[in-house]
Protein backbone atom coordinates (compact mmCIF):
# COMPACT_ATOMS: atom_id res chain seq x y z
CA UNK A 1 0.00 0.00 0.00
CA UNK A 2 0.95 3.95 -0.74
CA UNK A 3 1.84 5.96 2.04
CA UNK A 4 -1.30 7.39 2.86
CA UNK A 5 0.17 10.44 3.91
CA UNK A 6 1.98 11.59 1.77
CA UNK A 7 0.39 13.56 -0.08
CA UNK A 8 -0.56 15.33 2.78
CA UNK A 9 2.62 15.42 4.56
CA UNK A 10 4.79 16.44 1.23
CA UNK A 11 4.54 17.78 -2.43
CA UNK A 12 2.16 17.02 -4.70
CA UNK A 13 -0.57 17.81 -2.26
CA UNK A 14 -4.60 16.34 -2.23
CA UNK A 15 -5.50 20.14 -3.56
CA UNK A 16 -2.23 21.72 -5.79
CA UNK A 17 -2.24 23.66 -8.53
CA UNK A 18 0.10 23.99 -11.65
CA UNK A 19 1.87 27.10 -11.55
CA UNK A 20 0.65 30.31 -13.90
CA UNK A 21 -1.72 32.45 -12.90
CA UNK A 22 -3.42 35.14 -14.93
CA UNK A 23 -1.62 38.31 -14.79
CA UNK A 24 -2.92 41.04 -12.95
CA UNK A 25 -3.65 44.80 -14.64
CA UNK A 26 -0.94 46.13 -12.78
CA UNK A 27 1.33 43.57 -13.52
CA UNK A 28 0.56 44.10 -17.17
CA UNK A 29 0.72 47.88 -17.82
CA UNK A 30 3.63 47.53 -15.49
CA UNK A 31 5.23 44.98 -18.25
CA UNK A 32 3.86 47.60 -21.59
CA UNK A 33 5.54 50.66 -20.05
CA UNK A 34 8.56 48.58 -19.33
CA UNK A 35 8.64 47.89 -22.92
CA UNK A 36 8.25 51.43 -24.10
CA UNK A 37 10.81 52.29 -21.69
CA UNK A 38 9.13 54.33 -19.47
CA UNK A 39 9.68 52.38 -16.28
CA UNK A 40 12.92 50.99 -15.66
CA UNK A 41 13.73 47.31 -14.38
CA UNK A 42 13.93 48.20 -10.92
CA UNK A 43 10.60 49.70 -11.03
CA UNK A 44 9.31 46.76 -12.74
CA UNK A 45 10.43 44.84 -10.36
CA UNK A 46 9.19 46.44 -7.65
CA UNK A 47 5.70 46.06 -9.15
CA UNK A 48 6.41 42.61 -9.87
CA UNK A 49 6.88 41.84 -6.23
CA UNK A 50 3.89 43.79 -4.92
CA UNK A 51 1.57 41.61 -7.45
CA UNK A 52 3.04 38.86 -6.14
CA UNK A 53 2.48 39.20 -2.92
CA UNK A 54 -0.87 39.74 -3.36
CA UNK A 55 -1.36 36.42 -5.27
CA UNK A 56 1.14 34.61 -2.65
CA UNK A 57 -1.86 35.84 0.07
CA UNK A 58 -4.59 34.88 -1.71
CA UNK A 59 -3.38 30.84 -2.44
CA UNK A 60 -2.79 31.06 1.20
CA UNK A 61 -6.11 32.09 1.73
CA UNK A 62 -7.76 29.70 -0.61
CA UNK A 63 -5.65 26.73 1.80
CA UNK A 64 -3.53 25.66 -0.76
CA UNK A 65 -0.67 23.77 1.06
CA UNK A 66 1.87 25.39 -1.64
CA UNK A 67 1.78 28.44 -3.38
CA UNK A 68 3.95 29.86 -6.66
CA UNK A 69 4.60 33.06 -7.73
CA UNK A 70 2.36 32.70 -10.61
CA UNK A 71 4.61 32.87 -13.51
CA UNK A 72 4.94 36.46 -13.02
CA UNK A 73 8.12 37.09 -13.72
CA UNK A 74 7.99 35.40 -17.53
CA UNK A 75 6.11 35.98 -20.58
CA UNK A 76 5.81 32.66 -21.11
CA UNK A 77 6.05 29.13 -19.41
CA UNK A 78 9.12 27.93 -20.73
CA UNK A 79 11.16 30.33 -22.88
CA UNK A 80 12.37 32.70 -20.35
CA UNK A 81 14.24 29.75 -18.54
CA UNK A 82 16.09 28.99 -21.73
CA UNK A 83 16.88 32.14 -22.58
CA UNK A 84 18.84 32.42 -19.76
CA UNK A 85 21.01 28.88 -20.50
CA UNK A 86 24.01 29.33 -21.89
CA UNK A 87 24.03 28.26 -25.66
CA UNK A 88 20.80 29.49 -26.60
CA UNK A 89 19.71 32.38 -28.20
CA UNK A 90 15.94 34.38 -28.52
CA UNK A 91 14.75 33.96 -32.33
CA UNK A 92 11.58 34.69 -33.75
CA UNK A 93 9.37 31.38 -35.00
CA UNK A 94 5.49 31.21 -34.05
CA UNK A 95 3.64 28.04 -33.18
CA UNK A 96 0.57 26.89 -34.35
CA UNK A 97 -2.24 25.90 -32.06
CA UNK A 98 -5.73 24.37 -33.22
CA UNK A 99 -6.88 27.96 -34.71
CA UNK A 100 -4.44 30.38 -33.43
CA UNK A 101 -1.00 30.99 -33.33
CA UNK A 102 1.49 31.84 -31.01
CA UNK A 103 3.53 35.02 -30.58
CA UNK A 104 6.95 34.93 -31.99
CA UNK A 105 9.51 34.51 -29.72
CA UNK A 106 11.26 31.28 -29.96
CA UNK A 107 14.70 29.33 -29.10
CA UNK A 108 17.26 28.21 -31.08
CA UNK A 109 20.48 26.51 -30.05
CA UNK A 110 23.45 27.94 -31.42
CA UNK A 111 26.46 26.57 -28.38
CA UNK A 112 27.17 24.52 -25.87
CA UNK A 113 24.72 23.81 -23.28
CA UNK A 114 25.42 24.95 -19.70
CA UNK A 115 23.93 26.60 -16.47
CA UNK A 116 25.98 29.48 -15.17
CA UNK A 117 23.45 30.69 -12.72
CA UNK A 118 20.14 32.01 -13.80
CA UNK A 119 17.95 35.04 -12.87
CA UNK A 120 15.09 32.56 -11.68
CA UNK A 121 16.97 31.68 -8.63
CA UNK A 122 16.54 35.21 -7.42
CA UNK A 123 12.73 34.96 -8.37
CA UNK A 124 12.39 31.51 -6.25
CA UNK A 125 14.11 33.21 -3.56
CA UNK A 126 11.31 35.83 -3.25
CA UNK A 127 8.38 33.48 -3.27
CA UNK A 128 9.98 31.51 -0.38
CA UNK A 129 10.59 34.18 1.68
CA UNK A 130 7.12 35.60 0.85
CA UNK A 131 5.08 32.72 2.10
CA UNK A 132 4.92 30.22 5.30
CA UNK A 133 3.50 27.53 2.80
CA UNK A 134 5.69 25.23 0.60
CA UNK A 135 7.29 27.40 -2.31
CA UNK A 136 6.93 25.38 -5.18
CA UNK A 137 8.97 26.31 -8.43
CA UNK A 138 8.13 25.18 -12.32
CA UNK A 139 10.42 25.20 -14.71
CA UNK A 140 9.75 23.36 -18.45
CA UNK A 141 10.97 19.10 -18.80
CA UNK A 142 14.50 19.01 -20.94
CA UNK A 143 12.28 17.14 -23.36
CA UNK A 144 10.52 20.61 -24.24
CA UNK A 145 13.79 22.29 -25.99
CA UNK A 146 14.40 19.42 -27.74
CA UNK A 147 10.96 18.79 -29.89
CA UNK A 148 10.88 22.46 -29.81
CA UNK A 149 13.68 23.13 -31.73
CA UNK A 150 14.14 19.92 -33.81
CA UNK A 151 17.18 19.34 -35.59
CA UNK A 152 17.43 22.07 -37.27
CA UNK A 153 17.31 24.52 -34.17
CA UNK A 154 20.25 22.68 -33.10
CA UNK A 155 23.80 24.36 -34.32
CA UNK A 156 25.47 21.38 -35.95
CA UNK A 157 28.78 23.20 -35.01
CA UNK A 158 28.40 22.74 -31.55
CA UNK A 159 26.32 19.34 -32.09
CA UNK A 160 27.11 17.38 -34.94
CA UNK A 161 26.09 14.51 -32.47
CA UNK A 162 22.67 14.82 -30.72
CA UNK A 163 23.62 12.61 -28.26
CA UNK A 164 26.72 15.14 -27.11
CA UNK A 165 23.45 17.67 -26.81
CA UNK A 166 21.28 15.30 -24.68
CA UNK A 167 24.27 14.69 -22.30
CA UNK A 168 24.63 18.79 -21.94
CA UNK A 169 21.56 19.80 -21.76
CA UNK A 170 21.04 16.69 -18.68
CA UNK A 171 24.04 18.40 -17.17
CA UNK A 172 22.80 21.57 -17.75
CA UNK A 173 19.89 20.53 -16.10
CA UNK A 174 21.40 18.60 -13.43
CA UNK A 175 23.40 22.21 -12.30
CA UNK A 176 19.59 23.96 -12.30
CA UNK A 177 18.17 21.33 -9.99
CA UNK A 178 21.13 21.82 -7.37
CA UNK A 179 21.40 25.24 -7.53
CA UNK A 180 17.46 25.67 -6.81
CA UNK A 181 18.23 23.21 -4.29
CA UNK A 182 20.74 25.23 -2.83
CA UNK A 183 18.35 27.99 -3.01
CA UNK A 184 16.02 26.59 -1.00
CA UNK A 185 13.36 25.01 -2.99
CA UNK A 186 12.04 21.59 -2.36
CA UNK A 187 9.69 21.45 -4.56
CA UNK A 188 10.39 21.45 -8.19
CA UNK A 189 7.92 21.06 -11.18
CA UNK A 190 9.10 20.05 -14.35
CA UNK A 191 6.51 21.16 -16.88
CA UNK A 192 6.63 19.04 -19.89
CA UNK A 193 3.70 18.99 -22.69
CA UNK A 194 5.62 16.83 -24.79
CA UNK A 195 4.53 13.32 -23.61
CA UNK A 196 1.10 14.21 -24.65
CA UNK A 197 2.17 14.91 -27.71
CA UNK A 198 3.60 11.78 -28.47
CA UNK A 199 0.47 10.79 -27.28
CA UNK A 200 -1.26 12.21 -30.73
CA UNK A 201 -1.33 10.25 -33.62
CA UNK A 202 -1.00 13.01 -36.17
CA UNK A 203 1.98 14.36 -33.91
CA UNK A 204 3.48 11.03 -33.58
CA UNK A 205 2.91 10.26 -38.03
CA UNK A 206 4.65 13.73 -38.35
CA UNK A 207 7.85 12.35 -36.51
CA UNK A 208 8.11 8.94 -38.34
CA UNK A 209 7.84 10.90 -41.99
CA UNK A 210 10.70 12.84 -40.42
CA UNK A 211 12.46 10.47 -39.71
CA UNK A 212 12.19 9.68 -35.94
CA UNK A 213 10.96 6.99 -34.37
CA UNK A 214 8.33 8.34 -31.24
CA UNK A 215 9.00 5.35 -29.10
CA UNK A 216 12.59 5.80 -29.18
CA UNK A 217 12.28 9.68 -28.40
CA UNK A 218 10.30 9.17 -25.57
CA UNK A 219 12.54 6.84 -24.08
CA UNK A 220 15.76 9.35 -24.80
CA UNK A 221 13.51 12.38 -22.86
CA UNK A 222 12.74 10.02 -20.34
CA UNK A 223 16.41 8.86 -19.98
CA UNK A 224 17.58 12.82 -20.10
CA UNK A 225 15.12 13.85 -17.17
CA UNK A 226 16.55 10.62 -15.19
CA UNK A 227 20.26 11.63 -15.80
CA UNK A 228 19.35 15.60 -14.72
CA UNK A 229 17.94 14.17 -11.56
CA UNK A 230 20.71 12.47 -10.88
CA UNK A 231 21.81 12.55 -7.01
CA UNK A 232 19.18 14.84 -6.04
CA UNK A 233 18.58 15.77 -2.54
CA UNK A 234 16.22 13.19 -0.82
CA UNK A 235 14.09 15.94 0.60
CA UNK A 236 13.42 17.17 -3.13
CA UNK A 237 10.42 16.78 -4.34
CA UNK A 238 9.85 16.30 -8.11
CA UNK A 239 6.48 16.51 -10.01
CA UNK A 240 6.30 16.52 -13.67
CA UNK A 241 3.00 18.49 -15.53
CA UNK A 242 1.83 17.38 -18.82
CA UNK A 243 -0.80 18.62 -20.98
CA UNK A 244 -2.07 18.96 -24.51
CA UNK A 245 -1.15 23.07 -24.79
CA UNK A 246 -2.28 25.98 -23.04
CA UNK A 247 -2.27 28.99 -24.87
CA UNK A 248 -5.31 31.94 -24.93
CA UNK A 249 -7.53 28.61 -24.21
CA UNK A 250 -6.50 26.79 -26.99
CA UNK A 251 -4.92 23.45 -27.56
CA UNK A 252 -2.19 21.45 -29.52
CA UNK A 253 -2.58 17.76 -29.48
CA UNK A 254 -5.03 15.13 -28.05
CA UNK A 255 -5.03 11.45 -27.41
CA UNK A 256 -4.85 9.13 -24.43
CA UNK A 257 -1.89 8.47 -21.95
CA UNK A 258 -2.08 4.90 -23.12
CA UNK A 259 1.37 5.14 -25.56
CA UNK A 260 3.22 6.52 -22.67
CA UNK A 261 2.25 5.76 -19.31
CA UNK A 262 3.93 2.42 -18.77
CA UNK A 263 7.58 4.14 -19.66
CA UNK A 264 6.45 7.52 -18.14
CA UNK A 265 5.08 6.01 -14.99
CA UNK A 266 7.15 3.64 -14.04
CA UNK A 267 10.68 4.60 -15.54
CA UNK A 268 11.03 8.80 -14.94
CA UNK A 269 12.51 9.05 -11.60
CA UNK A 270 10.17 11.53 -10.44
CA UNK A 271 7.31 11.81 -7.44
CA UNK A 272 4.13 12.35 -9.06
CA UNK A 273 2.55 13.53 -12.18
CA UNK A 274 -0.03 16.34 -13.09
CA UNK A 275 -2.32 15.07 -16.09
CA UNK A 276 -4.80 16.63 -17.47
CA UNK A 277 -8.10 15.22 -17.82
CA UNK A 278 -10.35 17.82 -18.10
CA UNK A 279 -11.59 16.79 -21.75
CA UNK A 280 -12.05 13.70 -23.93
CA UNK A 281 -9.08 14.64 -25.85
CA UNK A 282 -7.20 13.52 -23.14
CA UNK A 283 -8.49 9.77 -23.06
CA UNK A 284 -9.75 7.65 -20.20
CA UNK A 285 -8.03 7.00 -16.59
CA UNK A 286 -7.25 3.22 -17.86
CA UNK A 287 -3.58 3.88 -17.97
CA UNK A 288 -3.57 4.65 -14.76
CA UNK A 289 -3.11 0.88 -13.66
CA UNK A 290 0.56 1.40 -14.50
CA UNK A 291 1.41 3.71 -11.38
CA UNK A 292 3.66 2.47 -9.14
CA UNK A 293 2.17 2.26 -5.42
CA UNK A 294 4.89 4.39 -4.89
CA UNK A 295 3.89 7.63 -7.16
CA UNK A 296 1.13 10.11 -7.10
CA UNK A 297 -1.47 11.35 -9.86
CA UNK A 298 -2.90 14.19 -9.86
CA UNK A 299 -5.41 14.56 -11.39
CA UNK A 300 -6.22 17.84 -13.53
CA UNK A 301 -10.55 17.78 -13.61
CA UNK A 302 -10.56 21.17 -13.48
CA UNK A 303 -10.34 23.41 -16.15
CA UNK A 304 -8.62 26.07 -16.40
CA UNK A 305 -9.46 27.05 -20.87
CA UNK A 306 -13.16 28.52 -19.33
CA UNK A 307 -14.70 30.45 -16.63
CA UNK A 308 -17.33 28.16 -16.17
CA UNK A 309 -17.20 26.49 -12.50
CA UNK A 310 -17.43 22.55 -12.62
CA UNK A 311 -20.01 20.62 -10.70
CA UNK A 312 -18.37 19.07 -7.65
CA UNK A 313 -20.67 16.09 -7.95
CA UNK A 314 -19.40 15.35 -11.37
CA UNK A 315 -15.52 16.13 -10.27
CA UNK A 316 -16.21 13.49 -7.16
CA UNK A 317 -17.84 10.76 -9.73
CA UNK A 318 -14.76 11.23 -11.67
CA UNK A 319 -12.08 10.60 -9.17
CA UNK A 320 -14.44 7.94 -8.51
CA UNK A 321 -13.92 6.16 -11.80
CA UNK A 322 -10.11 7.13 -11.63
CA UNK A 323 -10.10 4.72 -8.43
CA UNK A 324 -11.06 1.58 -10.59
CA UNK A 325 -7.28 1.56 -12.06
CA UNK A 326 -5.44 3.65 -8.82
CA UNK A 327 -5.35 3.74 -5.35
CA UNK A 328 -7.23 6.72 -4.26
CA UNK A 329 -4.40 7.51 -1.80
CA UNK A 330 -2.48 7.37 -4.95
CA UNK A 331 -4.52 10.46 -6.59
CA UNK A 332 -4.71 14.16 -6.11
CA UNK A 333 -7.03 17.13 -8.00
CA UNK A 334 -5.26 20.06 -9.56
CA UNK A 335 -6.11 22.01 -12.27
CA UNK A 336 -5.79 20.64 -15.91
CA UNK A 337 -2.75 23.51 -16.53
CA UNK A 338 -1.78 27.24 -15.37
CA UNK A 339 -4.12 29.80 -16.09
CA UNK A 340 -2.00 31.60 -18.10
CA UNK A 341 1.07 29.67 -19.86
CA UNK A 342 1.73 33.02 -21.39
CA UNK A 343 1.23 36.55 -19.80
CA UNK A 344 -1.90 36.91 -22.51
CA UNK A 345 -3.51 34.29 -20.38
CA UNK A 346 -6.29 31.95 -20.56
CA UNK A 347 -10.36 33.12 -21.43
CA UNK A 348 -11.44 33.86 -17.75
CA UNK A 349 -11.77 36.23 -14.90
CA UNK A 350 -9.30 36.14 -12.21
CA UNK A 351 -12.70 35.70 -10.28
CA UNK A 352 -13.11 32.73 -11.87
CA UNK A 353 -10.11 31.72 -11.35
CA UNK A 354 -10.08 32.35 -7.92
CA UNK A 355 -13.19 29.75 -7.75
CA UNK A 356 -11.47 27.17 -9.50
CA UNK A 357 -8.72 27.10 -7.02
CA UNK A 358 -10.94 27.24 -3.96
CA UNK A 359 -13.14 24.48 -5.38
CA UNK A 360 -10.05 22.41 -6.00
CA UNK A 361 -9.64 22.52 -2.26
CA UNK A 362 -13.20 22.20 -0.90
CA UNK A 363 -13.31 18.90 -2.91
CA UNK A 364 -9.88 17.54 -1.66
CA UNK A 365 -11.37 18.36 1.94
CA UNK A 366 -14.15 16.13 1.29
CA UNK A 367 -12.59 13.53 -0.41
CA UNK A 368 -9.51 12.76 0.99
CA UNK A 369 -10.36 14.52 4.64
CA UNK A 370 -7.42 16.95 3.99
CA UNK A 371 -6.27 19.31 0.78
Amino acid sequence: MPDTDLARTSPPFRADMVGSLLRSTPLKTAREQFANGKLTAAELTGIEDQEIRQIVRKQEEIGLKAVTDGEFRRSQWHFDFYWALTGIDKVQRAIQFKGIETGADNVRVTGRLAFDGHPMLEHFRFLARTTSRVAKMTIPSPSVLHFRTGRDEISTDAYPDLDQFFADLALAYHDAIQAFYAAGCRYLQLDDTIFAHLCDAEQCDKLRAAGTDPDTLAATYVATINAALADRPADLRVTTHTCRGNYRSSWFSQGGYEPIAELLFNEANVDGFFLEYDTDRAGGFEPLRFLPRNKLAVLGLITTKTGELEDKDAVRRRIDEATHYADLEQLCLSPQCGFASTEEGNLLTEADQWRKLALIVDIADEVWGSA
